[in-house]
């Protein structure tokens, strides 16, 4: 069977790789996650805004697509795989819009979530209650209507800024819309006039939006407190017409009390009260006047009102009308012996009483008859007329006087036969007379002389002393009398009879005596000051008489006093203690002698050497009552006998005085050393400190800082700065002392280096440490033949530089100063290898044998005598054994051999070297 044809083949061959690509393909579509996408798959939107949405797919060739939503839309975009579109009005509290494609006969979706907010633009506060009553509870309920989402919510309650209540409504449903927060709170006294408010908060941060606020609009409480008791009303039982009494009305308790309202009424009329307020106390105040229509019984009302709240007082009031009576004299003015009659007439329903005596019936008119006499002039008479009001009874009154005609009288009351006046004020002379009508009075002279101005005032003068005749007239006749005027005047004392300055002399008789002048006739007496006793008679006159006197005239119209100075005068006397017969006169005090001296007139003074080196000589003296500071003295005022003369007009007195001198401590370089030096483990003693002066000062001396304390022996601790003070009966001086303690020498250290192993011409150092005061020399001893020796600068320290065998031996050091020596020693031993010892020694034997005795008498005769050595010498001559010393250990003055101390430690102090080959 022949075979396909090769076009046919190809052909099929062609097919199956289709048919084999094609389901490669639908294979690699079936396996590829196609999907759906919807963006922003979340949002939050303002109720009432708009959103675009993105609904789009990555089918590469999606059969269909759309955006199922209930929401209204604007406008849509298309692409081949993707849709926008615009939503707008969006209102729903959530909505849940879908976004599909068909692809590859499947349906590809997305599902998206679309919430929306709104602000809290309405904030409402529920309205408070006009008055809040304190203690009470009241409501306050916010209201945030359509806000949300509810769960992003936060309603805060506030009492002006202060927060008191916040709640979160974190946790409501997302769909829940709008909130109310009511709190119960309690009324309080300070919550009155406060503003109370709330205030929303919708948070949307957390979504990427922020924080919308608002707050209500705020609400006013206002609080009050009333007592429950009624109002204390103060008033008058009765109330005359025509009459004003204050009524007052109180009410404690009140909150705010400038908030209450007041009615003060009497019956129907409404009085007008003043309102005072205390704390929380109202007191309302007001006058009551009341009419003639208002008599009988009336009711006055008080009520305070506050919060819509009353309280009231009602008292009972009675209103009465009560004139004054009607009083009558058939005559006010009546000669004497005519009959007069009283009427008293009273008001309706009243009783009148004339002078005690009672109507006989209410209403009535009471009459008085009388013969007029000269005692009843200008009596008066008085009416009452009584009412009963509530009770109580009640009185009016009226009173009228009579005049009587009748002639003068002149009584010793009105005007007295004698008159007594004092000179100097303006009196008022005056002589009545009683008589109606009122007569005249006239004083004269009976010779016609001066007339007394009768009535009016003027002063008074001796010249109105003498006797008068007064007369007094009237219509109804005349009476006359004589009478005597004396003027009285107090105390003078004038020079002439009491001088203010009295002098007597001691020894004689005196008498202090004062006249003085006066009406009535004074007395005189002189006390001395600060004295009870009087001074009469004749006195022995004493010093004792001298000083001040007060002298005193006394009469009827005053006194008159008087300093009155006694001088006693005597002649002169000296007192030891004034004028001592021995004064010390002190070196530099500048001083002068006091010598003060008894007697009046004050005596003058001198005083005039009688002997020895002050024969002649004046003492200066120090002026009485005089400052003694700026005054001095000669520098070399001469001591000695000197004679003191005192004289006064009265006298003179001679006394002897002895003049010695003295002079306070002194302390110089000379008595007192600044700088001294001890030697330790001397006897202890004091310092050489010494003073002058007179008397001899006494010297003591301290250590600054810390005290020394005792000791036998002298120590290093004993150095340091002293304060050494001289005192005596003049005064001190001080002076600083600075010790410093010697000690000899003693070597404390001897140490060589390095302490290790060595090559052949390695270095090595000895250090030698001595301690002395003053400082130690240093000097050294080395073994004979050792070359190439360096010493530092105050010998401390002595170096070799490449050690050899000839160094090897022992070394001295020897501290000296001018209190003794001390030497310590140290061996250094030098050791190499054996060939180098058997061949070096045996070689140098005889060698070192034969130099040292040469060595040693050479350094010994020269270097060593002088105290010093040149190396550089040394070394070129091989003598090298004394190193800087005051003379060697081999037989020099202090030396070992000399019986000097120069010790070396028990078994001695050895420094080995060891010297290898390289």
């Amino acid at each position: 069977m022949p075979g396909p044809s090769p076009g046919l083949r190809r052909a099929l061959l062609g097919l199956w790789v289709a048919l084999g690509l094609g389901i490669l393909g639908l294979s690699a579509v079936a396996q590829e996650p196609f999907w759906a996408d919807l963006q922003p798959r979340v949002a939050l939107v303002e109720r009432g805004g708009s959103l675009w949405l993105n609904c789009s797919t990555n089918c590469p060739r999606p059969e269909r697509g759309g955006l199922e939503t209930s929401l209204r839309r604007n406008g849509t975009q298309r692409g081949l795989r993707w849709l926008a579109r615009q939503l707008v009005d969006i209102r729903e509290p959530e909505t849940q819009p879908v976004c599909f494609f068909r692809c590859a006969r499947r349906t590809l979706q997305a599902r998206g979530l679309i919430r929306t907010f709104q602000r809290p633009d309405r904030v409402e506060l529920m309205p408070l209650p006009p008055w809040q009553p304190v203690g009470e509870n009241f409501t306050l309920s916010c209201r945030v209507p359509g806000a949300g989402p509810r769960g992003s919510l936060t309603l805060t309650l506030l009492r002006g800024a202060q927060e008191l209540i916040r709640r979160s409504f974190a946790g409501e449903p997302p769909r829940a819309r709008g909130a109310i927060l009511t709190a119960t709170v309690l009324a309080r006294r300070e919550d009155h006039g406060a503003n109370f408010s709330c205030r929303a908060e919708l948070d949307l941060r957390p979504h990427g939006l922020g924080l919308f606020e608002n707050s209500s609009a705020p609400r006013l409480l206002r609080t009050y407190a009333l007592s429950a008791e009624p109002p204390r009303l103060v008033a008058p039982a009765i109330l005359e017409v025509g009459s004003e009494r204050l009524v007052s009305c109180t009410l404690d308790g009140l909150f705010p009390a400038s908030e209450a309202g007041v009615h003060l009424a009497l019956g129907d009329r409404r009085l007008n009260p003043e309102v005072t307020l205390e704390a929380d106390a109202l007191v309302a105040t007001a006058m009551a006047v009341a009419s003639v229509e208002e008599e009988g019984t009336r009711q006055l009302v008080c009520s305070v009102t506050l919060g819509g709240e009353r309280r009231e007082t009602r008292e009972n009031l009675t209103v009465y009308s009560l004139p004054a009576p009607l009083l009558t004299l058939s005559e006010a003015s009546a000669p004497e012996g005519e009959l007069v009659t009283v009427t008293c007439t009273p008001g309706a329903g009243a009783l009148a009483t004339l002078d005690g005596v009672p109507a006989a019936e209410p209403g009535q008119p009471v009459q008085l008859r009388f013969n007029a006499t000269e005692n009843d002039d200008g009596r008066s008479f008085f009416c009452d007329a009584t009412l009963d009001v509530g009770g109580e009874t009640l009185s009016k009154n009226a009173s009228t006087e009579l005049r009587v005609l009748y002639a003068p009288r002149l009584e010793d009351t009105d005007c007295p036969r004698s008159w007594t006046w004092p000179e100097g004020p303006e009196q008022t002379l005056r002589c009545e007379a009683r008589g109606n009508p009122a007569p005249s009075v006239h004083c004269a002279r009976p010779d016609g002389g001066a007339v007394l101005a009768l009535g009016l005032l003027g002063p008074v003068t001796r010249a109105l002393a003498g006797t008068y005749r007064c007369t007094a007239a009237n219509v109804q006749g005349e009476a006359v009398r004589d009478v005597t005027l004396t003027v009285e005047y107090a105390p003078a004392l004038d020079s002439v009879g009491c001088p203010e300055r009295v002098t007597w002399l001691e020894g004689t008789e005196a008498s202090l005596s004062c006249v003085a002048h006066g009406v009535p006739p004074p007395s005189v007496s002189c006390v001395r000051a600060g004295e009870p006793e009087v001074i009469e008679g004749l006195l022995l006159v004493a010093r004792k008489h001298a000083g001040s006197y007060r002298c005193e005239a006394v009469n009827a119209r005053g006194s008159a006093a008087k300093n009155v100075a006694v001088t006693v005068e005597y002649g002169p006397s000296f007192e030891e203690h004034a004028c001592p017969s021995n004064w010390t006169w002190v070196e530099g005090s500048e001083q002068l002698f006091a010598c003060e001296v008894e007697g009046k007139p004050q005596p003058r003074v001198q005083c005039v050497g009688s002997e020895g080196a002050s024969e002649g000589v004046l003492l200066p003296l120090a002026p009485p009552d005089s400052n003694l500071r700026g005054l001095s003295t000669s520098k070399d005022l001469a001591p000695g006998v000197y004679i003191c003369n005192a004289t006064n007009r009265h006298g003179s007195a001679v006394k002897t005085v002895v003049v010695s001198s003295e002079s306070p401590p002194h302390m110089d370089e000379s008595t007192c050393p600044s700088d001294q030096t001890w030697l330790e483990g001397a006897e202890a003693a004091a310092l050489a400190c010494a003073a002058r002066g007179r008397p001899s000062p006494r010297v003591r001396c301290s250590r600054e800082g810390t005290p020394r304390p005792p000791r036998a022996r002298v120590s290093r601790e004993d150095a340091g700065t002293y304060l050494c003070v001289a005192t005596n009966t003049h005064g001190t001086d001080s002076r600083t002392v600075t010790v410093g303690v010697e000690y000899q020498p003693v070597v404390a250290e001897l140490a060589a280096s390095p302490a290790g192993g060595v090559r052949p011409g390695g270095n090595f150092t000895l250090t030698c440490r001595a301690e002395a005061w003053p400082p130690a020399q240093i000097s050294w001893r080395a073994p004979p033949g050792a070359l190439n020796i360096g010493l530092s600068s105050n010998n401390s320290t002595l170096s070799v530089a490449g050690a050899m065998g000839s160094h090897g031996g022992e070394y001295e050091c020897e501290a000296t100063n001018a209190h003794g020596r001390h030497a310590r020693r140290i061996t250094v031993r030098v050791a190499g290898p054996w060939l180098w010892i058997a061949v070096g020694g045996a070689a140098g034997g005889a060698a070192l044998l034969a130099a040292g005795a040469g060595l040693a008498f050479y350094v010994q005769s020269t270097a060593c005598k002088k105290g010093e050595y040149n190396v550089q010498e040394a070394e070129s001559s091989g003598e090298a054994v004394c190193l800087n010393g005051a003379g060697g250990a081999g037989g020099g003055e202090g030396g070992p051999e000399a019986g000097e101390a120069a010790e070396s430690p028990a078994g001695g102090e050895v420094f080995a070297i060891q010297l290898t080959s390289a």
